[in-house]
């Protein structure tokens, strides 16, 4: 993605199923947990730059210890500081004797990080601050283990102050209004209150105070909090959570807006954001790897007990397509074939741009997360053409000479490296206009790869958010290389609408299709419109969420999406630019041809799949009527 877009954030829980010794004398290393979460979390170190945490969970400890332990870091290279810090404790507990790391009681006794569960995040932010306490996992403590919280997760909430103002009237004071406050304390309250419920129930059958402690960590039913605690949220989410006495959950909203796989047998148990990293961590095929069912709890109870249990009903699968599109690392291989199909499919709008004339085309793309989609593009473009020499071939029969047959053969793709993107440039230069100037080179070209005035460009990007890099930096030094004509693709359709769910895209002046389509109401003397959808937004402020409608699909409703896209290339072609400049986007048919099991597509047409993402859109085209430079939610 050329432009820098911040996203979602990641989680990987180990659960070991056996007593350490187990893995001590198989493995040689009683850290097989603590590696195995190493591996999990750097192998998503795509889904989250802004902070990493680490946690881990003893059982079986007695009272007067430690069994909760901690590590979190927002600098630079977090996952590295993080686990660096752990290990190098480990070498100061043992003093560097390696007989030391065998004593298997010794390291659960004394040791921060050994022990039977483990939890881990990576952040990105996109709602809040990123100081330290931000970063997950958090812990809502108590003296009582079963009422310890420990919570991590990816997710948003759309209603957010509504779940604030329950929770005041309930009498507690929560200490900010963020998601993951408001998340803890509303699960911490429901706990609470299900701790209780077994408490008085077991007080009343004559059992005393330690019997009973004992006799809620059996019976406590994390299904019933989730039920209690997660009526009222709307958002999308993907939520790990530990109980202080071992039990683990695991829990996805009803439409399956955020994405949470896991694995288990006799030995551990194990749940990551993307399937593809368990499979590389345990060395298991894709098909011993499930999803976790939106709407559904999956628990890991202390005593290994694993199950997976309805808590809301679930709605339409709206899976977040841009899991598919970019966001996940794509090494998973249902998610590879998506993006290339996604660029396979964009070749009959390609070929309409050039005329069909690929022998004076060069395909390329833009580094890096773009590469999949352009394999599929090239892939179409050849099939493309041996249809073409095909018929070449049967139409001159016998009068097809060796020569002729070389020549037609010899057709192929044209394929080059164009694009490279380089280290992100770092400069103390403030003054705008010198800044942008040093913008403008976070691209650089490889020269010689086109016939100036000769050859098209086509470069695939997976998606064009603002084009604020493009129109910088990109076209700018791809017409250096003197092309006749560029063509812009994007393997998805137009970013259209702010997302709430998780993504950080809150704004809708940010996107360059919102102030396309602005931009044409303007010229063919329809502002009118604007003015019609601000008052129709201004009306629905204070219904309730299920009420409102998405007032924003207005402004669009008069353009076709090639009006749209051939304003977005106006606006990209600055006057230095002397190449012709074509804009494409992916059809929504085609995006859901290419990716037919996750369906989320609201970002691209306002099509929410709770009711809050209603009221996010219209929100967002009041702050930028308003002129409030702020998210929506």
């Amino acid at each position: 993605m050329s432009d820098a877009l911040q996203h979602e954030c990641g989680i990987a829980m180990v659960r070991l199923l056996k007593p350490l010794e187990h893995y001590h004398f198989k493995y040689g290393s009683c850290l097989y947990g603590l590696n195995k979460l190493y591996l999990l979390m750097e192998k998503q170190r795509n889904r989250g730059q802004d902070g990493t945490g680490a946690l881990c969970v003893k059982t079986g400890m007695p009272a007067g210890s430690q069994y909760i332990f901690r590590e979190r870091s927002v600098k630079t290279f977090s996952i590295d500081k993080v686990f660096k810090t752990i290990y190098e404790g480990l070498d100061k507990l043992t003093r560097g004797d390696t007989s030391r790391m065998g004593d298997v009681e010794f390291l659960k006794r004394e040791a921060a990080f050994v022990g039977e569960l483990y939890l881990g995040h990576l952040r990105y932010g996109t709602f809040g601050n990123d100081t330290l306490e931000a970063v997950h996992p958090v812990i809502r403590p108590n003296n009582w283990k079963t009422r310890n919280l420990v919570l991590a997760g990816n997710f948003n909430l759309t209603n957010v102050s509504e779940i604030f103002n329950t929770l005041t009237e309930l009498g507690q004071a929560p200490v900010a209004v963020s998601d993951t406050v408001i998340m803890l304390e509303n699960l911490g309250h429901f706990l609470d209150r299900e701790n209780q419920r077994l408490f008085d129930q077991f007080k009343k059958e004559g059992y005393s105070n330690v019997e009973i402690s004992a006799l809620i960590a059996q019976n406590l039913s994390i299904p019933n909090v989730l039920r209690d605690s997660s009526k009222r949220w709307d958002g999308g989410y993907a939520i790990a959570g530990i109980v202080g006495d071992g039990d683990a959950f695991v829990y996805r909203d009803p439409a399956g807006i955020r994405p949470a796989y896991y694995y288990h047998d006799e030995e551990v148990a194990v749940v990551a954001s993307e399937r593809a990293v368990i499979q590389t961590a345990f060395d298991v095929p894709c098909e011993r790897i499930s999803e976790v069912k939106p709407g559904y709890v999956l628990t890991i109870r202390k005593d290994g007990r694993i199950a997976e249990e309805l808590v809301q009903e679930p709605r339409e699968r709206r899976s977040c397509s841009f899991e598919r599109i970019y966001f996940s690392r794509g090494s998973d291989q249902d998610i590879y074939n998506e993006r290339k199909k996604l660029g396979a499919l964009l070749l009959p709008d390609i070929l309409e741009s050039v005329d069909s004339n690929l022998e004076n085309t060069v395909f390329s793309y833009i580094p890096n997360t773009a590469e999949s989609a352009f394999f599929g593009m090239i892939q179409s473009a050849n099939d493309f053409l041996n249809e073409r020499k095909k018929k070449l071939i049967l139409e001159a029969g016998p009068r097809l000479t060796p020569a002729r047959l070389d020549k037609i053969m010899s057709v192929q793709a044209r394929v080059e490296k164009v694009a490279i993107k380089d280290a992100k440039l770092r400069t103390f230069i403030t003054q705008d206009r010198s800044r942008a100037h040093m913008v403008g080179h976070v691209y650089d070209i490889t020269y010689g790869t086109l016939r100036r005035g000769q050859d098209n460009l086509v470069i695939i990007d997976d998606s064009i958010v603002r084009g604020t890099t493009l129109k910088l930096s990109i076209i700018k030094i791809l017409n250096r290389l003197g092309p006749r004509k560029i063509i812009i693709v994007s393997s998805s359709p137009q970013i259209r609408y702010p997302d709430c769910y998780g993504i950080d895209m809150a704004r809708l002046d940010d996107f360059i299709a919102f102030q396309a389509a602005i931009g044409l109401l303007r010229e063919t003397g329809r502002s009118d419109i604007i003015n019609q959808v601000y008052l129709k937004c201004k009306e629905q402020e204070q219904l309730p969420s299920h009420l409102a409608e998405n007032h924003v699909k207005q402004i669009y409703a008069p353009f076709t999406d090639k009006d749209i896209s051939r304003k977005i290339a106006q606006m990209l072609h600055t006057s230095e630019i002397t190449a012709e400049l074509d804009v494409i986007y992916q059809s929504i048919g085609n995006l859901h041809t290419a990716c037919p099991n996750d369906l989320g597509d609201w970002y691209f047409t306002g099509d929410y799949p709770t009711p809050g993402g209603n009221r996010v859109a219209n929100r967002a085209f009041i702050n930028y009527v308003e002129g409030r430079h702020k998210r929506a939610y």
